[in-house]
């Protein structure tokens, strides 16, 4: 099947070729001829098999009929990060280039005075993340009362990330005679009834088993310690034939520390998180699509959404907590036909969550046999007679302490003979009968005499100034008469 027979306009079927594109995925080739109809979707397809395409193509022609008006976007994509909202934006560009849409994209990070501008003068698709979107209509800055198009991407992602009750309040303010187009990777629960709630008699298509991986991407698991997972990635970039890779952690403060660590043994790595501004994430991003880095170390955040061709390899430095998450992440390479590798370091504290994404894709990941491994635990070993080496002295002293005991011994007994001699001679020398035949103390005899003042001895001494004369007190026990 080709693009030309699912019923796209000429403009639009030379931009897809332009492109690169004459065959359109599984996905594409059954959302695209539903969507043209007007009937809502549920789409549901693993990351990777040109679902955004799926919705975009078709979108472009239905807007291609129709005015814009001021404040009031014509259609809607909820998008859950901003870099799915921007890679979404650049599909609109690449494919409409010979339409005369307008679009605007709405995402936090940056500021709203330009986003403002373009919802005044009037957009045919607005790309939105939920949290962006529900700030600027409580300010009154845009009406959702004209758009007749709303499609509710990476939907199992929405739900991870808590923006179901801001889509829940979203559609609320959405006509109720609407096309409705939701794809998901997964279908738990809460999305099934967000479907029922919001589709009308929407057609399921379903091109892949919910939560399956893509069959173009080998994984392989590495066991190691938590101690060794650097050195074996260091390995594994070195000797894998690695082109581009892409490095997810499960934690911010671990991209931040392997990306220097990276860098510091010579290799190209740059890091995008949470943390990071959004000029910042897209400077990181571009540099990676353009070559300049060749490893990006990523958390979640760019789990989903980012789209960069030639991704050889995708690196699980720490096994995701989720299972589903597994499934984003290596997604990332084996993209548009390709093929890629997938690596996931375990460890001990990893044994859990591989299990669980073993369970969920009902598969076991085959492990790799690493050359290195033996290596990877030589180094410690011969790291240790290093440090024994440094600490023998101390070592050394600690087991010779029965040799000090020893030394102690005949020290001791020397000084036992010696001094016998030595005493000898000081009897002789220091006859203490001169010290008892010191005159007797006299001087503390004459000093009784200060000590006699009290007043029983004596009558009664005349009041000097400044002196007591009074009664004895009773705590003395002593009488006044």
């Amino acid at each position: 099947m080709k693009f030309a027979d699912l019923g796209l306009s000429d403009e639009l079927l030379k931009s897809v070729l332009d492109a690169g594109y004459d065959e359109p995925t599984p996905i594409q080739a059954q959302a695209i001829p539903a969507v043209l109809m007007m009937k809502d979707i549920i789409g549901i397809a693993q990351t990777g098999t040109g679902k955004t395409a799926g919705f975009v193509l078709p979108m472009i022609d239905i807007l291609a009929h129709g005015r814009r008006r001021a404040l009031m976007p014509r259609s809607l994509i909820l998008e859950p990060t901003r870099e799915l909202a921007a890679q979404v934006a650049e599909n609109f560009e690449k494919y409409g280039k010979n339409h005369d849409l307008k679009m605007a994209l709405l995402i936090g990070g940056v500021q709203m005075g330009d986003q403002v501008k373009a919802l005044q003068d009037g957009v045919d698709v607005l790309i939105a993340t939920p949290g962006r979107l529900m700030d600027l209509f409580e300010r009154g800055k845009i009406l959702l009362t004209g758009c007749d198009l709303l499609v509710i991407d990476e939907a199992d992602r929405m739900l991870d990330m808590g923006f179901i009750p801001d889509i829940e309040n979203i559609c609320t303010k959405l006509p109720a005679q609407r096309q409705t187009l939701l794809f998901s990777a997964t279908m738990p629960p809460p999305i099934k009834k967000l479907a029922d709630k919001f589709l009308s008699n929407p057609k399921m298509i379903e091109v892949a088993r919910p939560a399956s991986t893509n069959t173009s991407i080998v994984q392989h698991k590495v066991r190691c310690s938590s101690r060794q997972k650097r050195e074996v990635l260091r390995h594994l970039l070195k000797t894998d034939n690695v082109t581009t890779a892409i490095v997810f952690a499960n934690r911010k403060t671990t991209v931040r520390e392997l990306a220097k660590s990276l860098q510091s043994h010579g290799f190209a790595a740059g890091e995008i998180h949470g943390d990071m501004d959004q000029s910042s994430r897209n400077a990181e991003l571009q540099k990676f699509k353009d070559g300049q880095i060749t490893i990006l170390c990523a958390s979640d955040v760019a789990a989903r959404g980012l789209d960069v061709k030639g991704v050889s390899h995708v690196f699980n430095f720490d096994t995701p907590w989720h299972p589903d998450d597994y499934v984003h992440r290596i997604g990332r390479t084996g993209r548009g036909g390709a093929t890629g590798r997938a690596f996931t370091l375990v460890s001990d504290e990893d044994l859990e969550s591989i299990e669980n994404v073993e369970k969920l894709q009902g598969t076991k990941i085959p492990e790799f046999a690493l050359d290195m491994g033996a290596k990877a635990e030589a180094r410690p070993r011969a790291a240790k007679p290093e440090a024994e080496g440094a600490a023998e002295p101390k070592r050394a002293r600690r087991g010779e302490r029965p040799a000090r005991a020893e030394r102690k011994a005949p020290v001791a007994q020397e000084p036992k003979a010696e001094p016998v001699a030595e005493r000898e001679p000081q009897a002789e020398r220091a006859p203490r009968p001169e010290r008892e035949a010191r005159p007797p103390r006299e001087p503390r005899a004459e000093r009784a005499p200060r000590r006699e003042p009290a007043y029983r001895d004596q009558a009664e001494p005349a009041a000097k100034p400044g002196e007591w004369n009074g009664p004895i007190p009773e705590f003395l026990a002593v009488s006044a008469l």
